[in-house]
């Protein structure tokens, strides 16, 4: 899978990523995977904008966030884990629509992860993580 990601001309440390409220790597989290998702389709798909849309919809609401945090838990380091439960555990103000609770949560671990690895300039491990879902997709699907 290619992917483009945009490259910041500077990340951040650890210890600068760590000081953020988790809440704040799943918002930039969520921007990177529909950046990743929305370029995919984009490179794909001869479908108009309109149901590129619906099909990145699909990809990027929570229940199937949860499930991708399914698929790659097994291949997680410890920092990656401990990213994941720690915006996993965060107290939200707000939930989604038409998710659950449990499911939300987990979506916003999985969103906390990726903008983790985002703002740590692991583009290659961005990629890894994503392969590794969509490889998973492939082979649930048949």
């Amino acid at each position: 899978m290619k992917v483009y990601l945009p490259i910041a001309k500077e990340y951040l440390s650890e210890k600068e990523i760590l000081g953020l409220n988790p809440l704040v790597l799943a918002f930039v989290g969520d921007s990177v995977q529909q950046l990743m998702v929305r370029t995919k389709l984009a490179s794909t798909s001869t479908a108009k904008a309109g149901e590129l849309h619906k099909l990145q919809s699909e990809q990027i609401k929570a229940s199937a966030q949860a499930k991708y945090m399914d698929e790659i838990m097994s291949i997680l380091t410890e920092d990656e884990i401990a990213i994941f439960k720690r915006a996993r555990n965060t107290h939200m103000n707000t939930m989604a629509k038409n998710a659950s609770v449990a499911d939300y949560k987990k979506a916003s671990g999985f969103e906390a992860v990726i903008g983790y690895l985002y703002l740590l300039g692991k583009n290659e491990r961005l990629e890894e993580l994503f392969e590794f879902i969509e490889k998973n997709e492939a082979i649930n699907n048949n």
